[in-house]
């Protein structure tokens, strides 16, 4: 009866295999099934099984869409692709604007109380750059308190949580922004051990949900797919943009469940979502002013963005590509139009930080126009198997590609897309470099999240001695709210606060 039972298994994996191989031959990538007699069975069975995990006529799709995109843009032959600056009714700013600001406020508070609302953190990145093998998020700028990237963004919105229950008269502990955390492959254990450890800063578990960013296999310059191993294909993430396939795939891939981001959502009765990268430390998470205004301009895509410093910062700005809101990067504009004027402004000023609005039904419209985004080719150097010899190579020049897809790449899509303006100073301290870089560093972000802690002690009214620093918890305050009780102290020491109460002791 054994006997039989073991003929049937392996008579069903040599028809999923020949199926298989059919449809690897059809896609014009039989290849990958070079090396098959010589695999061990376990080896057979772990190809068969990335090789079923991918969708081999997409690959082939996205590649050829990649190319032909290249070659229209390098080709300067399209009519619609003329950039000009953000049209005014699609633009605001909250610099100098009191009155807009907390009208705006007003209403994404309401929306928050109501349940409406979630965030969604892109979290792939490890702190290489930073010295650090582990995920960027579990970083420690230096902060008096040594808390992480995570911890600071966590805080955060439990601290929001309240303000908005007390501002809309909800009980205590009723109101939830869900928080979904999307991780690379190497980062997703780590960081989910990372939060088990810190009892996930306070917020309840079901509440932070953890997902994978997807994968694209590498490619030759024809399209063809690599071999890491004779047994296994080469793969790299599909960018920051891979987020919105991941929001359709299982949250968790190792069980049988099809639950992804998507169904959950429209589970908690999401309406809204806010999207932003793990490496900024002064980020506003689940920002009501952003909510507010989103949703005041009935959009169904919003990017914040900050003031660019000079016409030669090397930075992505949003504009019109033709018709449509695109992300233009500094080396598509001209000197000309870096420094064309719009009254005292920069007419291109409009700095990408990588942070956006979503409505929950534009993040399910996408896989309708997904195919019409061109993943952008990077052309790397990529060790892989050589099908000839069955060498493994290491090349000393670029040999294939990685395809990408950017998350601002849905912009043109919108129907109803709008810019919001915010202080730099106030909301981006990105981290991007090596401790003792001078710019974007560790160095830099501390500075820049004391100073502004520092800002809001003065705003409420505080004295502040000399050049000390006091770390003022996001438990007390989100944005400089709470303080009313500095008015009129003086403070000589520095230190940390995790309560209101605790800022007596450093006067």
């Amino acid at each position: 009866m054994s006997s039989t039972l073991n003929q049937s298994q392996n008579a069903t994996m040599d028809d999923e295999t020949t199926a298989l191989k059919q449809l690897y031959q059809t896609a014009g990538q039989d290849h990958l099934f070079q090396f098959w007699p010589e695999l061990s069975k376990l080896e057979q069975t772990t190809l068969c099984h990335q090789l079923k995990s991918l969708d081999v006529n997409r690959v082939n799709r996205v590649w050829q869409t990649a190319v032909d995109a290249e070659k229209a843009g390098s080709s300067g032959t399209s009519d619609d692709e003329e950039i000009r600056p953000l049209p005014c009714d699609a633009f605001d700013t909250v610099i100098n604007n009191p009155a807009k600001e907390a009208e705006w406020r007003k209403v994404g508070l309401k929306a928050i109380a109501d349940g409406h609302v979630a965030v969604l953190l892109m979290a792939g990145g490890q702190g290489t750059r930073l010295g650090s093998s582990d995920p960027k998020g579990c970083y420690d700028i230096g902060l008096p308190s040594h808390k992480s990237l995570f911890q600071y963004q966590a805080e955060r919105i439990l601290r929001l949580q309240t303000v908005a229950e007390e501002e809309n008269g909800k009980p205590k502990g009723s109101v939830i922004i869900p928080w979904y955390i999307m991780t690379s492959g190497p980062t997703r254990k780590p960081t989910v051990a990372f939060f088990e450890k810190n009892h996930h800063f306070g917020l309840h578990a079901k509440n932070v949900i953890f997902f994978e960013q997807g994968t694209l296999p590498c490619l030759t310059m024809n399209g063809k797919i690599l071999l890491d191993s004779k047994s296994r294909v080469a793969v790299a993430p599909d960018g920051n943009g891979g987020l919105y396939a991941a929001l359709r795939a299982p949250i968790s891939p190792s069980s049988h469940s099809t639950h992804n981001v998507v169904h959950d959502l429209e589970s908690r009765g999401i309406h809204y979502v806010h999207v932003y990268g793990v490496d900024n430390c002064l980020v506003r998470v689940a920002d009501p002013v952003f909510f507010g205004y989103s949703i005041s301009k009935q959009a169904d895509c919003a990017a914040k963005v900050v003031r660019k410093t000079t016409p030669t910062e090397s930075v992505g700005v949003v504009a019109m590509r033709g018709k449509h809101f695109s992300v233009i990067e500094y080396s598509e504009i001209s000197k000309e139009q870096a420094e064309q004027m719009e009254g005292d402004q920069l007419a291109y000023r409009a700095a990408n930080i990588v942070n956006h609005f979503y409505t929950t039904e534009f993040l399910k419209q996408v896989e309708s126009f997904e195919e019409k985004m061109a993943f952008h080719i990077a052309r790397k150097k990529i060790p892989h198997v050589d099908i000839g010899s069955g060498e493994h190579l290491k090349p000393a020049k670029p040999n294939g590609m990685k395809l990408e897809l950017f998350v601002f790449d849905v912009f043109p899509f919108a129907k109803h897309m709008v810019v919001l303006e915010v202080d730099r100073k106030e909301e981006f301290s990105p981290l991007k470099n090596a401790p003792g870089t001078g710019t974007d560093d560790p160095e830099t972000s501390r500075k820049d999240l004391l100073s502004q802690q520092r800002r809001f002690m003065e705003h409420a009214g505080a004295t502040m001695e000399g050049e000390i620093e006091i770390e003022i918890s996001p438990l007390v305050s989100y944005a400089g709210e709470g303080l009313s009780s500095v008015r009129g102290a003086k403070y000589t020491r520095s230190g940390i606060a995790e309560s209101v109460e605790a800022l007596d002791a450093l006067k």
